[in-house]
């Protein structure tokens, strides 16, 4: 495929439901050339005089300079919004702010709680919006944990990711992103804390044209069981911190340790979107062990993000 024979140029990513499997596959493709471009310090300034507002009501380490990397080393400008930068924080309406930024800004990059609000904005601006996660979903992360995969596996065809811990916006993207890829995915939470159902209907639903298995369950041990790539995330995502005690009473058994992983297959790779709390969801063993990818995986945000504003911006 010719990543850049794809058109993706003014839409929105929101969620990968929302992108065709060779569009996914195309971002894939995309960013592993800019990678090696990067790599051989290959000048790729595709996006000169371009300019990416990053709005920021989550704090992030990762998200905000990746982006703001992507857009410098792509020859454009990032700027940063905090919510104290902007009179959203002052009761400024969502379509307003969204119809004055689209006149300034040639695409919005938003970290947020609410998807509606993401939604929202999306809805009212004339520029691209990505979303740089929600509470429900984390697009972009997965797009840099499916090039990891492809990087390390050569495919995914045949491939059995498994996915242990809470059923949140990480557990719902993973689902998204196997199901366009053609890649089987195996869901273990504890009952309660369960992807959503709607979110695993559509996920069902991509699989069908790509031949991927999509699998929710509640036994850690059999969605592992064979598994190419095993992910995990914390147990409390931010905004959460009220329930981290009685989550910590629920979660133990969900545990990526060594006595789980040694059902997956043996040359497994282990991925998490960082960061970790070692000892909680992952042991340090796992994480820092030979089967573990999250390093190649946090750089690979760069240029799957990278990719992606080359294509929507």
């Amino acid at each position: 495929m010719d990543a850049q024979k794809v058109v993706l140029k003014g839409r929105d990513l929101l969620t990968l439901h929302n992108f065709s499997p060779d569009e996914v596959a195309a971002i894939i493709e995309l960013a592993g050339e800019l990678k090696e471009k990067q790599n051989c310090q290959v000048p790729h300034a595709c996006l000169q005089g371009k300019t990416l507002g990053m709005i920021f009501q989550k704090s992030s380490t990762r998200t905000r300079v990746s982006f703001e990397v992507a857009m410098y080393q792509l020859g454009g400008y990032p700027m940063f919004l905090s919510a104290n930068d902007l009179q959203l924080g002052r009761g400024e309406s969502i379509a307003d702010t969204a119809k004055v930024l689209s006149r300034y800004l040639d695409g919005i990059m938003i970290r947020t709680y609410s998807h509606a609000e993401v939604e929202e904005l999306a809805h009212y601006a004339t520029i691209p919006v990505i979303n740089g996660l929600t509470d429900l979903l984390h697009p972009c992360q997965i797009l840099a944990d499916l090039q990891t995969i492809k990087e390390r596996k050569g495919t995914f065809a045949g491939l059995k990711l498994a996915y242990v811990g809470d059923g949140n916006n990480i557990c719902h993207s993973l689902l998204f992103g196997c199901a366009k890829v053609g890649m089987h995915i195996s869901v273990a939470c504890p009952d309660g804390y369960m992807p959503d159902g709607e979110i695993v209907r559509l996920a069902k639903e991509d699989a069908l044209p790509t031949g991927s298995k999509v699998e929710i369950m509640n036994d850690p041990v059999e969605a592992v069981s064979g598994a190419d790539v095993v992910v995990t995330d914390v147990w409390a995502s931010m905004g959460q911190e009220a329930e981290q005690k009685k989550r910590a009473g629920v979660f133990p058994p969900y545990q990526v340790n060594e006595q789980l992983v040694a059902h997956a297959a043996q040359d497994y790779i282990f991925l998490h979107c960082l960061p970790a709390h070692r000892g909680e969801e992952v042991s340090a063993g796992v994480i820092d062990g030979r089967h573990s990818a999250v390093w190649d995986e946090a750089e690979n945000r760069l240029h799957a993000q990278k990719a992606v504003l080359a294509l929507l911006l």
